[in-house]
């Protein structure tokens, strides 16, 4: 593997281009290479320093133009490639202006070509062309040589689209019911029956099992997908000597699954538009750029049935391994460094990006502005939000609204702290932690929360009850200015599943020992499949915004296959962190669906009721009355909404039944301990007794 890499470099990073003449094909004269005087601009003029000019390469005027923002460069080169992996190039002179902007025009339309840059600093030898050639952080589609330091190039494509008349899906933040997803995942697994699966194609087949089939039948109106931005699939060689000088000593599978390690901030991820089983190691990913239509295939599949598309985004911090990339355009524009000049790690990854410096704040804004007008997405989530500065929040949201007014902005609100409040009053959304860990608990070893009959940290009833209301600033310890900015949530793509962190709760299942039939341990047994009803019920009739992950409408596992060949210390035993494998951990098992098929009904139950009921989305803050208990950990309120009246009632006791007084009137059963929807399953008055660990919701006749 070392002697591919290195042969590659050999193409990629040296002075192999042959012997091009340097000219402006524009102009068809010979350049005079320019005087490459020194420069290190000191920080604060770094801070000032910003250009207008449309940045990247671009078809305008019958001529093709490349645009590169490097302000401390003292030379730059655009490199012209024939097909990726070719040993020579075309290697053309560009020039600098004023604003740190380095361009070349040629005459004609080069769509096809694959191109980089290479890029040289103060105390280099500019005669030396052993550079690595670096991709436009602008690269409107990529292709990638699929190994750790994963040199990639910009790819001239053809944006000409077909939408069809598709616009944006424009809905209140209050209505959303967002099922956070894998694109890979969801049609990787044999029991999607997919005809290309892990691709975007695939996710969109019709008649199969998985998919977006699968996910209109939940009833849910929002898709929020990890990373799908080009991203650095691979990961340094395990417990090996790597170019970089550092080992891996925490992934044997070399993999980035979930696509946290984002290079390329306008081109989708080509590794879900290959026909391939699995990730094929050097080999170069995305050359046909069939990427970028096959991505808006997929939204527009998607808006046909009314169902909104969310990207799950990062741009706290950039691939941390890759060479050829905004480290070696300007590692001190670009990246947050301590005075020694180090990077900074607070995402956690080496290579934090200085969101507030101007052309980086350009660089994020106009990427968000171009995958709405492009690709006709419909919101954001951003990893690590708080790593991002206040002015580049406010920007994004105010320049995205000219675009679209209901476009959905969501935040991680970590990176330095939790602060969704911060969020909140610039008006955006933020996941709600509170609710989380507040509902099944912090972790399912000793820190099991409401649903088990606990307390968590300083969660209690009046917790529980601002949960359901919005966790909003005017009740203690509450975090949202709106209950629309409330993203409510029990489980996403990190740590455990819902349906693992009960199983653990519950003792029923030692995490210690390996599970020898996964089948057996997915399907639940009654006390679990009381408890997941029960979570999802309080989910479900909360105010806010509502975030579900994929397969935990089924209690979904995640187990280490047994017989993975990695030497994997934990295989066989339930992950909490699978963002580094492509395998059946991770992949969506309709077979397990179908194994706890009563409680997939039961969300389905509860997105009907849900979606049909504005009263558990937008009922006001007064129309929410809560009764009180002599009995901690019992919750019990009313909801009403333009005259209709909703009547709520849990019991988490463990070994309790309770009775609870119903106010006058005859009250449709819509939710109990086994079955929910809008139909009426009885008709009740005066009282109602609850089993432990179940819940019930009514309607008034």
């Amino acid at each position: 593997m070392f002697t591919l890499i290195i042969s590659l470099l050999t193409v990629l990073f040296s002075n192999n281009f042959g012997a091009a003449t340097v000219f402006n094909a524009a102009a068809d004269s010979v350049l005079v290479t320019p005087k490459l005087t020194p420069v290190r601009l000191q920080d604060k003029m770094l801070n000032r320093i910003y250009s207008e000019k449309k940045l990247g390469a671009f078809v305008e005027d019958g001529q093709t133009i490349f645009r590169l923002f490097a302000p401390q460069a003292v030379k730059v080169t655009l490199c012209i490639f024939t097909k990726p992996g070719d040993t020579k190039a075309e290697e053309l002179l560009l020039t600098k202006d004023d604003d740190g902007v380095w361009d070349i025009a040629l005459w004609g339309e080069k769509r096809g070509i694959y191109y980089g840059f290479k890029v040289w600093h103060i105390n280099e030898d500019t005669a030396n062309g052993n550079k690595p050639v670096c991709v436009d952080p602008y690269a409107r589609a990529v292709t990638t040589f699929n190994t750790y330091l994963s040199p990639r190039l910009g790819l001239l494509a053809d944006e000409t689209y077909d939408w069809e008349g598709d616009k944006w899906i424009q809905r209140d933040w209050r209505d959303a019911i967002i099922y956070e997803m894998h694109v890979r995942d969801m049609t990787a697994h044999p029991t999607a029956k997919a005809k290309k699966p892990g691709t975007y194609m695939g996710l969109t087949e019709k008649g199969i099992t998985g998919g977006l089939d699968y996910i209109k039948a939940l009833g849910v109106n929002t898709v929020e997908l990890l990373p799908a931005m080009e991203f650095a699939n691979i990961e340094l060689p395990y417990k090996k000597d790597s170019l970089l000088g550092r080992i891996n000593t925490w992934n044997p599978y070399e993999r980035n699954h979930w696509g946290y390690m984002t290079s390329s901030f306008f081109a989708p991820a080509a590794y879900y538009s290959e026909d391939w089983k699995t990730l094929q190691w050097n080999t170069w990913q995305g050359k046909e750029g069939k990427q970028v239509n096959a991505f808006k295939d997929m939204v527009k599949s998607f808006h046909r049935e009314g169902i909104a598309v969310i990207m799950d985004v990062v741009y706290n911090h950039l691939s941390e391994y890759e060479m050829g990339n905004l480290k070696e355009i300007d590692k001190e524009y670009y990246f947050r460094r301590t005075p020694e000049g180090i990077y900074t790690a607070v995402s956690g990854c080496g290579n934090d990006l200085k969101t507030e410096r101007k052309m980086v704040r350009r660089l994020i804004v106009e990427s968000i502005l171009y995958w709405m007008k492009e690709y006709h997405v419909d919101g954001f989530r951003f990893d690590l939000g708080k790593m991002i500065d206040w002015r580049t929040i406010e920007e994004i949201i105010r320049e995205a609204r000219k675009i679209n007014p209901d476009v959905i902005f969501v935040c991680e609100p970590w990176g330095g702290g939790y602060d969704p409040t911060g969020f909140s009053v610039r008006d955006w959304g933020a996941w709600n932690d509170q609710i989380r860990n507040g509902v099944k608990g912090e972790n399912p070893v000793n820190g099991l929360g409401w649903i088990f009959g606990k307390w968590f940290g300083n969660n209690s009833v009046q917790r529980i009850q601002s949960y359901v209301n919005g966790t909003l600033v005017r009740d203690l310890n509450g975090l949202f200015t709106k209950k629309a900015h409330s993203v409510n949530y029990l489980e996403s793509h990190d740590g455990y599943t819902l349906g693992d962190f009960i199983r653990i709760g519950t003792r029923e299942v030692d995490p210690a020992k390996p599970v020898k039939n996964v089948d057996a341990l997915v399907k639940l047994t009654p006390l679990q499949a009381r408890l997941n009803k029960l979570a999802a019920a309080l989910l479900f009739s909360s105010q806010g915004m509502l975030m579900i992950q994929a397969g935990q409408e089924f209690a979904r596992t995640k187990v280490i296959p047994a017989n993975v060949a990695e030497p994997d210390t934990h295989k066989g035993h339930i992950d909490h962190n699978t963002y580094d494998k492509d395998n059946e951990v991770n992949y969506i098992n309709y077979k397990h669906a179908g194994l706890n098929k009563d409680l997939v009904n039961y969300y389905k139950g509860l997105t009907r009721l849900r979606n049909t009921y504005d009263a558990f989305r937008r009922a006001k803050y007064e129309n929410v009355q809560f009764y009180t208990f002599e009995e901690d950990f019992l919750l019990g309120y009313s909801i009403k909404h333009e005259g209709q009246r909703f009547i709520c009632l849990f019991n988490p006791l463990p070994h309790k039944n309770h009775t609870f007084d119903l106010p006058e009137g005859k009250w449709d059963v819509l939710v109990n301990k086994e079955i929910a929807g809008i139909k009426s399953l009885a008709v009740v008055n005066s009282k109602v007794t609850l089993e432990p660990q179940t819940c019930m919701i009514l309607k008034l006749k």
